[in-house]
C-alpha cells in the first residue's frame, strides 16, 4: 500500500538528508563568542526553546549540541523542486503538493536546528507534519455523530458507477450492527439493472431490513418510505443508496437533488475508488460542487500504491474522509485516522 509514495518520499528524505549533512556544523568550543554566555547557560536556554529564528552573527552561540545546521531557502530550492514532481506522479492534486510543499518549506527554512546521529529525522518529521496538517484539516467522527444525532438519521451515498458504493453500504451496515444499531437499507439505486438484487442479497447476508420498490420507480419515493419505516420501527440508522451518475448528467443531477428535497440527508457521503487518483479527486470536488457532500469513503485503499487521493481529497473539498475500504470483506473497512495514515507512509 502506497510503495509508490514511500518510494518517493524516501528519495526526497535521502536528498535533503544530504544536504543537512553537508551544512551541518560540529560544536567546536571555539566558535563560540567571547562576549557570550556560559555554556552551561545557553544550554538551558536552547533546551527551552529548541528552534529559533536567527542570523549569520547568531549562529555560533547555538553550536552547543552535536551538530546544528541552519537551513537558507537557497539550500531547498532542488529537493523541494523534487518534492513537488514527486507528490505530482504520486497523483496529489496541485493545489495540495503545493501546500505540503511550503509546510515542509516554512518549518525547515531560516530555523536552527540540532541534528542527532540520524539527519533523516528532520526532513522525515517536517514531511509528516506537512501531510498531517493537509489530511487533518476537517476531522469528523462518524461514530460520535451517529451517537448523538437524532434518530432515524438518514446517511444518503453518492458517486459514479462502479467504485464500490453499495459495497460499502453493506459494509457500514455491518459496523453499524455491530456497535448494536438497528439499520435499515433504501434500495434507491433504481436505475441500474440488477441493482435493488444485488443491494438485497448483502442486506439478507448481513440481517438487515432492505426498503424496495421496483426497478425505474422514484428513488425519493424509496428514500422518504425508508425513513418512515424508520421513525415507525424505531430503526436507529437509514443508509440510501443511489444510482451512480456522473456530475454532468443533468437528468441524474436533477433526481438527487429531489432525493435530497423530499427526505434531506443526515450525512451525504462521496463514494470513490482510492486507485482512481486524481480522476477521484476532481469527481469529489466536481460533486460537492453540484450537491454539497458531508464527507468520503474511499475503497481499495488496500491496493493504492500512489496515496495521493486520499490525501488531496479532504483538501480539495474541504470535506473529511470517513472511512478506507481495505477489502472485500464485510469487516474491512477502516475508520480514518490521519496520523494512522501518515505513519504508513513511513514505516
Amino acid at each position: 500500500m502506497f510503495n509508490k509514495l514511500k518510494d518517493k518520499l524516501s528519495g526526497f528524505k535521502k536528498s535533503l538528508g544530504s544536504t543537512i549533512d553537508e551544512k551541518a556544523v560540529p560544536i567546536e568550543k571555539t566558535e563560540v563568542p567571547v562576549d557570550a554566555k556560559p555554556i552551561a547557560e545557553d544550554t538551558r536556554e536552547l533546551e527551552r526553546k529548541p528552534e529559533k529564528k536567527v542570523g549569520f552573527a547568531q549562529k555560533a552561540k547555538s553550536l552547543v549540541f552535536e551538530r546544528e545546521v541552519f537551513l537558507s531557502e537557497s539550500d531547498l530550492e532542488d529537493p523541494l523542486w523534487e518534492l513537488e514532481m514527486a507528490l505530482l506522479e504520486s497523483d496529489l492534486a496541485i493545489s495540495v503538493a503545493e501546500a505540503i510543499v511550503e509546510s515542509v518549506k516554512t518549518e525547515l527554512v531560516g530555523t536552527s536546528k540540532k541534528i542527532g546521529r540520524n539527519t533523516g529525522d528532520i526532513v522525515e518529521q517536517a514531511l509528516k507534519n506537512a501531510i498531517y496538517n493537509v489530511m487533518s484539516a476537517n476531522i469528523f467522527d462518524f461514530d460520535e455523530f451517529i451517537k448523538n444525532a437524532p434518530k432515524p438519521v438518514n446517511v444518503v451515498f453518492i458517486g459514479i458507477n462502479g467504485t464500490g458504493k453499495t459495497t460499502s453500504i453493506a459494509k457500514l451496515s455491518k459496523r453499524l450492527k455491530d456497535m448494536n444499531y438497528s439499520v435499515v437499507i433504501a434500495a434507491g439505486d433504481t436505475f441500474r439493472a440488477g441493482a435493488i438484487d444485488q443491494i438485497a442479497i448483502h442486506a439478507e447476508r448481513i440481517g438487515v431490513k432492505l426498503i424496495k420498490q421496483q426497478e425505474g420507480s422514484d428513488p425519493a419515493a424509496v428514500v422518504y418510505d425508508a425513513v418512515q419505516y424508520a421513525k415507525g420501527h424505531g430503526v436507529d440508522v437509514v443508509l440510501s443508496d443511489t444510482a451512480g451518475r456522473m456530475h454532468t448528467n443533468v437528468n441524474l443531477m436533477a433526481q438527487l437533488q429531489k432525493v435530497c428535497r423530499v427526505t434531506p440527508p443526515d450525512l451525504l457521503i462521496f463514494v470513490d475508488e482510492a486507485v482512481a487518483g486524481n480522476d477521484a479527486v476532481e469527481r469529489a470536488s466536481q460533486f460537492n460542487d453540484a450537491i454539497p457532500i458531508d464527507g468520503s469513503i474511499l475503497t481499495k485503499t488496500d491496493a493504492d500504491a500512489k496515496g495521493g487521493s486520499a490525501i488531496s481529497i479532504a483538501y480539495i473539498t474541504g470535506k473529511p474522509i470517513l472511512f478506507l475500504g481495505m477489502g472485500q470483506g464485510y469487516d474491512d473497512l477502516q475508520k480514518f485516522d490521519p496520523e494512522w495514515f501518515v505513519n504508513q507512509l513511513f514505516e
